[in-house]
């Protein structure tokens, strides 16, 4: 556990539990440099502990990375509460979480994630201030959808040297909140939309609102595009589905879109540009951070529309340094991260 905390340079773990509720729950706080830890709770299954302290680890790392690279002060961290088969009072269970949370005395704000709502955000915030994404808050999802929306633009921008999304073929991996108001802002825009998602109801409403073409789940990825989108769970970028990809660029609201960071790398040999996902989907935490402070909802439109900016540099350093678009951003994260230890921006 240590090894992997040195590995990826995590400040803190703590573990919860509860009893009485059933709470099994894993907060990761990787960086607090910038100020206090902010990132998202979620509430999913996992086969081990082990396997949930690793995702929070990798998680909370990529929040820093995204904090930083939007221009916010604060840290990164995650949290991960292990999904019960049998849970008797859900509410209870997330109370019991926002104790656990108080106790970190703002160290960690948490907030909306994979398999939690803002009626959850809203139990937690019956037993402390530091939790965001309520439903006083409002849900992030648009803003994400926005941010990425900005990404594309600049995928497109430096891949098919075009400012217009009018005729850009797009496939939308993963029609949850932030997949489908993406491609409602895409198809305003006037983007061909291919769509695939495991909920087959979400798709015929793409087909039927948008005059999305569906895809299998297993053709996905070989489907021609000018931009692969993969906005479900992580790790749509592995071993099998790298080769199969027939795009010019990969630009989605998805964490953790690599298995192994290498196939940046592998990304760049066969030609396709990757805008790194904690870059390209920083919306949904300007909006939590930034909502949290009180800003107002145009200020932060403004905010998320200037990653598009963001990746106009990174993908202009990228071609100007012979690296990939993966490698140039975490370097310009670490900068910003680790100002006084320039080892660590040139790892």
């Amino acid at each position: 556990m240590f090894a992997a905390m040195r590995s990826e340079r995590v400040e803190a773990l703590h573990l919860f539990s509860d009893q009485q509720t059933g709470l099994e729950a894993v907060v990761a706080i990787h960086h607090t440099g910038l100020g206090p830890a902010l990132g998202g709770c979620r509430y999913l299954t996992y086969n081990s502990v082990e396997d949930a302290i690793a995702d929070a680890i990798r998680l909370a790392r990529g929040m820093s990375y995204k904090a930083a690279l939007a221009g916010l002060e604060q840290g990164g961290g995650k949290a991960v509460i292990l999904r019960q088969p049998h849970v008797a009072n859900r509410a209870a269970l997330f109370e019991a979480f926002g104790r656990g949370i108080e106790s970190l005395r703002g160290g960690y704000i948490t907030a909306m994630d994979s398999g939690t709502s803002s009626a959850d955000m809203d139990c937690i915030a019956q037993q402390t201030g530091h939790v965001t994404s309520t439903t006083q808050a409002g849900d992030p999802s648009p803003h994400t959808a926005l941010g990425v929306l900005a990404g594309i633009r600049a995928a497109v921008r430096a891949r098919l040297g075009q400012d217009s999304l009018e005729g850009v073929r797009i496939t939308v991996q993963g029609l949850g909140n932030v997949g489908y108001a993406l491609a409602q802002l895409l198809h305003a825009e006037g983007a061909e939309l291919m769509v695939s998602d495991l909920d087959h109801g979400k798709v015929r409403l793409a087909e039927e609102e948008l005059g999305a073409q569906p895809l299998a789940l297993e053709a996905v990825y070989e489907a021609p595009c000018d931009i692969f989108s993969p906005c479900g769970l992580g790790g749509a970028i592995n071993q099998r589905s790298i080769g199969l990809l027939r795009c010019a660029a990969i630009a989605g609201a998805a964490n953790n879109q690599l298995v192994e960071i290498d196939m940046a790398d592998q990304l760049d040999a066969r030609g396709i540009l990757y805008a790194p996902d904690y870059v390209i989907n920083a919306g949904g935490l300007l909006h939590v951070a930034l909502t949290h402070r009180g800003v107002a909802h145009g200020e932060i439109a403004a905010r998320v529309k200037q990653i598009g900016d963001r990746l106009d540099s990174v993908f202009a350093q990228s071609k100007a340094e012979g690296r990939s678009p993966a490698e140039v951003a975490d370097r310009q994260a670490e900068r910003i991260l680790y100002p006084d230890r320039p080892e660590q921006a040139a790892r």
